[in-house]
């Protein structure tokens, strides 16, 4: 005997899309039940697969019903109406706040008949709820953006509003009753756990949660520039501070001091992402600030980091001599230690033995003996150089060079023949040679020491799809530092970044180093020792053709990679 389906009944807008002939009978049956086993709305069913158009779904239903239908991209979301319903039930019903007149409230659907929608969000809101049609393409767009302009689900929260988020996990064990501890503010940690995947899936480099008198806030870096991202209640400001440095294994009582830690969380069996932990008393409560570790950074080749061919080819050279000193210097945030591990890749073969000391360890190499520095252990650079030289090392790399200690021993392991690398935190290659006279290190030794210093910043990268060609007089451009022959060039255009609307709207996608790559010259060296200030060394380099940060990010703009903006902001003119 044939088992036979029962064929649901056809009403409302199922009905309504048959009449107008936009879907046949038995269509729109077999249609209507998959759409139930999948417990999906029907009218998503249909545009998701491309079944009929949203435009005529929203006409036949406005025909049908009576209801008003707008194009949502026509009205402007009021941030305040958007607050109204939270995010949970705008994406349970599929149904967005548009405006509110008195206490009547206005949403946007492509389904009407969707009452309980209605009901739920006039119960949740106290106001009386009205329906206005919208096609449905354009309604999952923009519950998309309203929810990423209001901090990415994150928004001005409540405790009840952590829901559903995905718990991960620390990789390093904590004690039973730190975890015990914790189960009575879940809400928090759900909240941190969603901030710190949503700044992985943005690319952000930094996050920043940071209390004030009367908001608290978290912020992203994202290719440089700080973003809003959450303001949470102000309530949980000792909770989100005290759930942190559990994850960081800090020291939870202890509020008066600042205290570094790190994070490994295990998103999988196979992919951990590490974060650097600064914690600091502020006047209202304790800042955080999470560097996120990128380990990928150490594998990126040479050729991807931005450097002209000219400043490459030097690189290469003194990277590859025997001993000297090997310097990279920029602000923090700046790509150094990037630039540092690429280098490091080159030189580590299974003859060469490389040991660093590193505050903390950033990228994890295999082949490497890393050192961890701690103060608070008596770890300090200077005396991990002074083991490391007992070791028979052929490269040594130092983390940073932050005083007369570690600069003197570091300067001595590069004229008995090790290679040294490091960092410093000066503006320039110029000024570099300058600061470690200011520490106390002798001219002799600064200019038989040295091999090469590369001063370097990031600056963001114009999206190739969206980027907007501009016009500007030659005698504006000579202001700016470029040249009559780069002007002459047949392939010199400057470009703005564009409106690149949801899929990029700064109209810059990722970030490029811009260098000054400054060898060690027989002239520079008679200048050093003779005592020449910083501006007296950078006009020897420049008449020597060495470009400085300035002139590498003019061609940069030169030839389309970035806008003479960004370089402005990022450089001195």
């Amino acid at each position: 005997m044939a088992v036979t389906t029962k064929k649901i009944h056809l009403s409302g807008l199922a009905r309504k899309l048959v009449v107008d002939g936009l879907l046949e009978e038995e269509v729109a049956h077999d249609h209507f039940q998959t759409a139930l086993k999948k417990k999906k709305p029907f009218v998503s069913y249909l545009v998701e697969n491309k079944l009929v158009s949203s435009t005529s779904i929203a006409l036949s239903a406005a025909q049908e019903f009576g209801a008003p239908m707008m194009d949502i991209n026509a009205i402007e979301l009021e941030a305040d109406t958007l607050k109204l319903v939270k995010e949970d039930l705008v994406r349970k019903h599929h149904a967005l706040p548009l405006f509110k007149r008195g206490k009547r409230l206005y949403l946007a659907v492509s389904d009407p008949t969707n009452m309980q929608a209605l009901d739920e969000i006039k119960f949740a809101t106290g106001m009386n709820t009205e329906a206005i049609i919208v096609e449905e393409d354009k309604l999952v767009k923009a519950i998309e953006k309203a929810v990423e302009t209001a901090g990415g689900g994150l928004g001005d929260m409540e405790d009840d509003d952590f829901e559903d988020l995905a718990d991960l996990e620390v990789a390093e064990d904590r004690p039973k009753e730190e975890a015990d501890s914790e189960i009575d503010d879940a809400p928090v940690v759900r909240f941190i756990n969603k901030c710190l995947i949503d700044a992985i899936k943005k690319g952000a480099s930094d996050l920043h949660f940071e209390p004030y008198e009367k908001v608290y806030r978290v912020r992203f870096r994202v290719d440089g520039i700080l973003q809003e991202v959450a303001k949470p209640p102000l309530s949980l400001a000792g909770k989100i501070a005290a759930r942190i440095k559990v994850m960081s294994r800090l020291d939870v009582s202890e509020r008066r001091v600042p205290q570094d830690g790190r994070i490994k969380l295990k998103l999988s069996k196979t992919k951990a992402i590490d974060f650097r932990v600064s914690t600091c008393p502020t006047l209202f409560g304790e800042k955080a600030v999470l560097r996120i570790l990128d380990s990928d950074a150490a594998a990126l080749q040479i050729d991807q980091l931005g450097y002209e061919d000219h400043q490459k080819k030097a690189f290469l050279e003194n990277l590859y001599k025997p001993y000297g000193m090997f310097l990279v210097t920029g602000p923090t945030g700046s790509g150094k230690t990037v630039s540092l591990y690429s280098g490091i890749n080159l030189l580590n073969k299974v003859d060469v033995n490389i040991s660093t000391a590193e505050d903390p360890v950033e990228i994890n190499l295999p082949g490497i003996n890393q050192v961890q520095v701690d103060e608070r252990t008596g770890m300090t650079f200077e005396k991990a150089l002074k083991a490391f030289l007992r070791q028979d090392p052929n490269i040594i790399l130092v983390g940073e060079i932050r005083d007369l200690g570690t600069a003197s021993i570091a300067v001595k392991a590069a004229q008995t023949g090790h290679m040294v690398m490091s960092t410093l935190h000066t503006n320039d290659a110029p000024q570099t040679l300058t600061r470690l006279q200011d520490m106390g290190i002798q001219a002799f030794a600064v200019a038989t020491s040295i091999n090469l210093i590369t001063g370097q910043r990031l600056c963001r990268r114009l999206h190739p799809s969206y980027k907007v060609p501009i016009e500007m007089p030659n005698e504006a451009l000579l202001d700016e530092g470029f040249t009559e022959e780069m002007i002459g060039r047949s392939d010199f255009q400057l470009f703005n970044p564009g409106d690149g609307g949801d899929d990029c709207p700064t109209g810059y996608k990722g970030r490029a180093g811009i260098y000054q790559v400054m060898p060690i010259s027989d002239a520079l060296k008679r200048l050093i020792i003779e005592g020449a200030n910083a501006v007296i060394l950078a006009d020897q380099a420049k008449a020597e053709g060495l470009w400085d940060i300035r002139r590498s990010g003019l061609e940069k703009v030169a030839k389309g990679f970035t806008s003479l903006i960004e370089v402005n902001r990022v450089t001195v003119e």
